[in-house]
């Protein structure tokens, strides 16, 4: 989890491949609607979000009954918004932080992506930051950040 630009998707898909397990990202789920909004440089608002977030506890339930292991990035920014998606205690949150600052310069570099750097402010706006989480530095290499995860995930080796 974390604020759009911080290396979710990045991180997410190193830490999926190192573990050979699924990868998904939250922002393929999004509505054609919500997709728009966010192109036009709207902030979503919790009813925009809610359709959204019910679809990925439905997923992750679906995954978690399957007994599918699976990396979801997901910006999940509200602790309301956790508390539908941590619906089991198998689920293990990693928590991407990272400056305002160092978080712009990656989104002004960042190509082809709906969700641009005029919409970082609101989503440090509406970010609460997780109690129960694994923490990571946006600032460290993603090699290392992924080692670190697994280490705290008690998941060593290939």
């Amino acid at each position: 989890m974390g604020v759009s630009g911080c290396g979710k998707t990045t991180i997410g898909k190193l830490l999926a491949d190192s573990l050979c397990w699924k990868f998904h990202d939250a922002d393929t789920f999004h509505s054609p609607a919500n997709i728009a909004k966010m192109q036009l440089g709207i902030p979503l608002n919790d009813a925009d979000r809610m359709p959204w977030l019910e679809d990925l506890q439905d997923y992750i339930k679906s995954w978690l009954q399957e007994n599918k292991n699976v990396v979801l990035a997901c910006s999940a920014l509200k602790a309301s918004y956790r508390q539908i998606l941590l619906c089991d205690s198998r689920i293990q949150l990693v928590y991407i932080q990272g400056s305002f600052d160092v978080i712009q310069d990656r989104l002004r570099k960042r190509q082809n992506h709906f969700m641009g750097e005029k919409l970082l402010k609101s989503q440090f706006n509406d970010l609460e930051e997780p109690d129960n989480a694994i923490f990571v530095d946006v600032a460290e290499a993603p090699e290392v950040i992924v080692e670190k995860i697994r280490k705290a995930l008690r998941i060593y080796g290939s």
